[in-house]
């Protein structure tokens, strides 16, 4: 059996996982607060790309 991981945190994901599309990639993580850090990351990472604050 194939254990996954949080994308976020490296904690084993249980039967509810949260998927997260981030830069046209779908992740899976493990709780709301993961997906919003991600989602943060994310978006801190275009803006500095495109040169936007």
């Amino acid at each position: 059996m194939k254990k996954t991981t949080c994308a976020a945190c490296d904690c084993e994901l249980g039967p509810e996982v949260i998927s997260v599309k981030l830069g046209g990639k779908t992740v899976e993580v493990c709780c709301e607060e993961c997906a919003a850090a991600l989602k943060e990351a994310d978006a801190a990472a275009t803006a500095a790309t495109t040169g936007k604050n």
